[in-house]
């Protein structure tokens, strides 16, 4: 397996929430957000990857997992899901949790790998994530 890193700021395309009556502060949040990737290795650096996440949030912390897909320099794209925790502190939210390949096309096709990912929200439409991990193709 192939170790690798990167990173990506992300712009909130589109978001909707909704309030859950049985709690006070209970929400699902369903979102589209895009970036330019920054990464050790070549395929990824410079690709653009857009997710899609819904949150599950009671007071700004809960759960959230979705899809993301990568769209390379060349066309190519790999994509797959992502589960993980969004936790509210203070101003302070953050992101983590572990993603893993689903698959891809050309290059990428038969993808296999995951990792993890680390991440904050520098505002309510901008968050910053760093990633590692691992693939075979």
């Amino acid at each position: 397996m192939t170790k690798f890193s990167g990173s990506f700021t992300g712009k909130v395309n589109w978001q909707t929430i909704v309030s859950l009556p049985h709690l006070a502060n209970h929400v699902l949040n369903l979102a589209e957000v895009s970036g330019p990737q920054k990464s050790t290795d070549a395929k990824w650096n410079d690709a653009s990857v857009t997710y899609w996440g819904i949150a599950d949030l009671v007071k700004g912390s809960g759960s959230q997992r979705g899809y993301y897909v990568n769209v390379h320099a060349d066309g190519y794209q790999d994509w797959g899901t992502f589960d993980g925790k969004i936790t509210a502190s203070g101003d302070q939210i953050t992101l983590e949790g572990t993603w893993k390949f689903a698959g891809g096309t050309g290059k990428f096709k038969g993808i296999k790998g995951g990792g993890n990912y680390k991440g904050r929200m520098v505002s309510p439409t901008e968050v910053k994530i760093e990633w590692d991990g691992e693939y075979q193709i």
